[in-house]
């Protein structure tokens, strides 16, 4: 990681899961790291990160927060939007469906208000999951939006060339977005991983590496990087 020493990057959803070990990764790497997130909360652990209160669906707020960060290399978005709705479509409610695309929103938002910002030698990464290209049963919703993230950056990436834009696709990680706790949680883990050829949930650095890989290697644009433990094979 030796390109990343002396860079700066803006980590949106950078206080939590995935973004979190991507700002702690960038940190030790030395990298300046401004975390936009709800919360404006990070672990005491991470010290020398400046932590920054945004909203991606603030589209003014989001302008104000780019304009006082300033000049970046990086820009990772791996805020998850919200909720997002679960089950057979024909059963769904169609708010509910709609709603799931907060995610796509923010990450179009933050592109547009954010990539002025990015050097021509930097580089932005978006986050999608493997349903985008394999969908089970019930996560429709889930699955359009990451076709959505996916096909955006692909749509984009020779508009925004020089800069580089690409996006990492994280297999069933072991993130706080599950709300299962204790044996229940382990169950749903081995249960959704059971048949992926590594058979165990992912961990948020596994894919954060992805992510890191994405910024720093500077021949990787328009594209998706799958980090998914062999579940598009499975």
């Amino acid at each position: 990681m030796s390109n990343l020493k002396g860079k700066k990057a803006v980590v949106i959803g950078g206080s939590s899961g995935i973004g979190l070990e991507t700002t702690r990764l960038l940190s030790e790497a030395g990298v300046e790291v401004v975390v936009g997130c709800r919360r404006g909360v990070m672990p005491e652990s991470l010290i020398g990160v400046t932590v920054r209160s945004v909203d991606v669906l603030d589209r003014e707020g989001l302008n104000t927060f780019f304009a006082s960060v300033g000049e970046i290399d990086y820009l990772v978005n791996a805020a998850t939007g919200g909720d997002r709705a679960v089950g057979p479509f024909m059963d769904m409610d169609l708010d509910g469906f709609q709603a799931s695309f907060a995610k796509l929103w923010g990450y179009t938002n933050s592109v547009r208000l954010g990539a002025g910002y990015v050097k021509d030698s930097g580089a932005i990464v978006l986050v999608s999951g493997y349903p985008a290209r394999k969908v089970k049963t019930g996560y429709i919703a889930i699955s359009t939006v990451g076709n959505a993230v996916e096909g955006f950056v692909r749509a984009i990436a020779a508009e925004l060339a020089p800069k580089r834009i690409n996006v990492v696709s994280p297999g069933l990680i072991d993130t706080p977005m599950f709300a299962h706790q204790g044996s229940e949680r382990e169950e749903f883990l081995s249960n959704g991983t059971s048949q992926h050829l590594i058979p165990r949930a992912g961990k948020p650095e596994e894919v954060a590496k992805g992510i890191l890989f994405a910024l720093e290697n500077e021949f990787v644009t328009g594209t998706t990087i799958d980090v998914d433990g062999g579940a598009l094979l499975s």
